[in-house]
């Protein structure tokens, strides 16, 4: 049996970048605001800096079953908690390049216009980084667009052994950058801040809070106004729609067991990419038999959610750094002589920590074994040697939109159909980058080519996850118009990645940090 709950002006469906950051938007204009989040808090507990908890028995990820287009079964890296999947995301916080919001030619197609361009954004971005206390430099990214305001913060700094490797690529003619992050970091005085500065930081929860996400910086400062109700614990099953399918008139939410409908004169879904076209998808209604705003059949398709290689770098002297995250080149984003496609971005991950190796690098001890005669160092224990001796890397290339990429439901389950585009171009960057890394360590630090084990991201590597809502004018090849409002249903809004066009090849959090305050403004201004 269903229960009728009380009415709300917005109910917003999801608490991570898109949904906290549009809580936080207009939580001070009064009007009655419901979030709901299908989890509870992640806890905080000893776990939450341990490698082997967080990476080897992926503690803080869901234990769903979603289906790839074989039919078989993967647990999605999905993080159900109150602040989403920023609880552990990796905070490198980016703007999208400027000829990024344009059509791009690339080796496998073209990634698609924008139907608003980056100085649409620009003001937001620079909210966003406010919002998400985000450190970085000016005038050393060769690809970055113009910004009207500086940085919030002070780039992160380089340990000594980073700085080494900054200066070697530097040497190389490479124009590398601090990475912007959101961390509630002051290298000054560090005391007054919660950022310790840990080797536990890039995936992991943050024990201090130390970390910029939508939890601490968006949602926590939201519950402090009286006209904010957030339920966690609250799974959305459907939306349900008036007798026309032009207004969502209840929310539909399993509650400890229970079925509880919510009313709000404003809906928004904020689940993820994925998770908020399945929502779509499942709401299906004489009205909308292929699933809530799919007259255009293109909720769900168009998912993307980058190429991406880990890779760790061995080498005979021994990394010291505490937080390695610091560098990041775009040399390559647009591509380089002789190759005129874009390739990519390239930045540090977080430490590579023993107890790291056997889930994200089991191939690295046997690299370790070659590589022993060269260290000369008491090795200990094998993964421990391997860890003190590494710099890991990340790249990131754009994938291109593809109907036929797509997030279908079937018998209630997700079915993640996808298959990668545009791999010339990720092959192409990470072996320019070994090349890269031999001529910076030079000489008697120069390794054989497979001492640099590297892995591409499974189907079930989702944080970069984007596309299946995108926005448009037309609303034949469309789910969104430009607000992030649903063509087909007056009072539903998409906020999350799904609106994007285009994956770009940069992390996506920053922008749907912006474009959530964009659209609130929107929303303020539709609720007067």
């Amino acid at each position: 049996m269903a229960i009728n709950q009380t009415d709300y002006d917005i109910v917003i469906i999801g608490t991570g970048a898109g949904g906290g950051t549009l809580l936080h938007r207009l939580a001070p204009s009064g009007k009655k605001i419901l979030i709901l989040e299908q989890g509870p808090y992640l806890p905080r507990e000893k776990e939450n800096w341990s490698a082997t908890e967080v990476y080897g028995k992926e503690r803080y990820h869901t234990h769903d079953q979603w289906y790839d287009k074989q039919g078989t079964a993967f647990r999605p890296q999905m993080s159900y908690w109150v602040g989403g999947n920023t609880k552990v995301y990796g905070a490198a916080l980016l703007r999208l390049r400027e000829r990024d919001f344009e059509a791009v030619q690339h080796r496998d197609g073209i990634s698609p216009e924008w139907p608003l361009k980056y100085a649409d954004f620009e003001p937001y971005y620079s909210q966003a980084e406010a919002l998400f206390d985000v450190h970085g430099e000016d005038g050393n990214d060769p690809t970055a667009p113009p910004r009207q305001t500086p940085y919030p913060y002070p780039a992160v700094s380089h340990e000594p052994r980073m700085q080494e490797i900054y200066d070697g690529l530097k040497g190389q003619g490479l124009k590398p950058f601090h990475l912007p992050v959101g961390l509630k970091l002051n290298e000054t005085e560090r005391a007054l801040w919660d950022c310790i500065r840990c080797d536990s930081c890039d995936g992991f929860p943050c024990l201090v809070r130390g970390k910029a996400d939508s939890e601490v910086n968006a949602v926590t400062p939201a519950l402090t106004y009286p006209n904010v109700t957030l339920k966690t614990e609250a799974k959305v099953l459907r939306l349900l729609t008036n007798e026309s399918g032009r207004e969502v008139t209840a929310v539909e939410t399993q509650i400890g067991g229970e079925t509880v409908l919510f009313k709000g004169d404003v809906v928004v879904v904020s689940c993820g990419a994925a998770n908020s076209a399945a929502l779509l998808l499942r709401s299906v209604s004489d009205r909308h038999p292929n699933g809530l705003a799919n007259s255009s059949d293109q909720v769900g398709r168009n998912f993307m959610k980058h190429l991406t290689t880990a890779m760790v770098a061995l080498n005979a002297k021994k990394n010291e750094s505490v937080y390695q995250k610091t560098i990041a080149v775009s040399d390559f984003y647009w591509g380089e002589d002789g190759y005129d496609y874009p390739m990519g971005f390239i930045q540090n991950t977080g430490n590579v920590l023993p107890d790291m190796m056997p889930a994200e690098a089991p191939g690295l001890l046997a690299s370790l074994l070659k590589f022993v005669p060269r260290l000369d160092v008491d090795l200990g224990p094998q993964y421990q040697a391997a860890a003190q001796h590494s710099v890991g890397w990340w790249f990131q290339t754009e994938d291109l939109p593809d109907p036929n990429n797509r997030v279908r439901v079937v018998n209630d389950q997700i079915h993640l159909d996808y298959t990668p585009n545009n791999t010339e171009s990720t092959q192409r960057l990470v072996h320019r980058w070994i090349d890269i890394l031999k001529a910076v360590d030079r000489a008697d630090h120069v390794l054989p080519f497979d001492l640099y084990p590297r892995s591409s991201s499974p189907i079930q590597v989702l944080g970069h996850q984007c596309g299946t809502c995108r926005f448009g004018e037309d609303p034949t090849t469309s789910v969104l118009d430009l607000n992030c409002q649903a063509h087909d249903v007056d009072n539903l809004y998409v906020v999350d990645s799904s609106f994007f066009c285009s994956s770009a090849a940069v992390n996506p959090t920053l922008t749907i940090i912006a474009n959530a305050l964009r659209v609130g403004d929107h929303l303020l201004e539709r609720l007067g």
